[in-house]
């Protein structure tokens, strides 16, 4: 069905997504399935076009192989950064948790402080009226 619309537009070719139009003959042939990339006894890669006629095949596996690494990069960054987040929040939580560990226990031994002085009064109070 591809070979239908050899010398004509690479536009009409491209309608066809399973298509394959090649610049150097003007041929459109139908797109290997079988091989993802087409082999270059086809038609060079420079000169093929599938999908858009603007892009050559080049092009087009050079495109999606940078916008496939960015994303790769960027995920790759943005784990390393949660996971800084995650071990830099919990040291701080530790520190938090140390601090509220050492006011709690300052405060207890701030109130045993005041009870046994309470009983020293009491007991001096005693003593004096002889109770």
């Amino acid at each position: 069905a591809c070979s239908e619309f050899s010398q004509r537009s690479c536009e009409e070719c491209l309608k066809n997504v399973s298509c394959l139009w090649c610049y150097t003959e003007n041929t459109c042939i139908d797109y290997p399935v079988r091989s993802i990339i087409p082999p270059s006894s086809l038609c060079s890669l420079s000169n093929a076009r599938w999908g858009v006629c603007w892009i050559n095949f080049e092009a087009l596996i050079i495109a999606i192989a940078v916008v496939a690494g960015l994303i790769l990069v960027l995920t790759a960054v943005c784990c390393c950064y949660c996971c800084y987040c995650r071990r830099r929040s919990r040291s701080r939580v530790d520190e938090e948790e140390e601090e509220l560990t050492r006011k709690r226990e300052e405060r207890r031994l701030q109130s045993l402080q005041r009870k046994l002085e309470r009983k020293w009064k009491h007991d001096e109070i005693r003593k004096k009226y002889g109770m």
